[in-house]
């Protein structure tokens, strides 16, 4: 989790300190606002679809399915540098509207709910159906997020930023994918076993 958060704000540093990344601040929070976001995305990635990969091609997947926890915690820990410049951005320069704002942060308040609800203590007290229904939801729409905000004009920085985002679109439309996958795949074993 700190080393998620490091990064993440060694990230910030580099770009807003960085000569090379354009001189206006708003232009460099910007590019500090999709770099942390692409960062904060591979441990969303890794959390949410480790238990579907495993599932659908095996034990070599077990790993990063027995860190899903981990790799989320480390999600919304490297997650708090991108929110922050939000709302560096939104308290400064008055940042996107209302609606977007809206939009991001019911996947922000879902970020930091699961990763309170992690603490076993907590989710020992839901009842395990409202808990996993809990669960898909958040994650799914915490996966919408990113996948509009991957897929949101794909051309405006020209071939060089669509190749740039192509990986994380890619990665972005096949999490649900491999999770509804995974999900048909234990339902009819759980026919076939009955």
């Amino acid at each position: 989790m700190g080393v998620a958060l490091l990064v993440a704000l060694f990230i910030v540093l580099v770009v807003y300190w960085s000569p090379h990344f354009g001189a206006p601040v708003t232009g460099k929070l910007s590019r500090a606002l999709r770099a942390t976001a692409r960062w904060s995305f591979v441990w969303f990635y890794l959390a949410s679809a480790g238990g579907a990969l495993k599932t659908l091609f095996g034990d070599r997947f077990r790993s990063i399915a027995q860190h899903g926890r981990d790799f989320g915690l480390a999600f919304a820990s490297a997650h708090l540098a991108h929110a922050g410049l939000v709302a560096w951005l939104y308290l400064s320069y008055g940042g996107p509207g209302i609606g977007i704002l809206i939009f991001f942060g019911i996947g922000l308040f879902f970020t930091y709910l699961l990763a309170l609800l992690s603490i076993q203590r907590l989710t020992a007290r839901l009842d395990p159906t409202a808990w996993r229904w809990l669960r898909t939801i958040g994650i799914e729409y915490i996966s919408l997020n990113f996948l509009y905000d991957f897929a949101r004009n794909p051309f405006s920085g020209g071939w060089v930023q669509l190749v740039a985002y192509l990986p994380f679109l890619v990665l972005a439309i096949s999490g649900p994918l491999l999770r509804v996958a995974a999900s048909l795949q234990t339902y009819r074993q759980t026919l076939r076993s009955r």
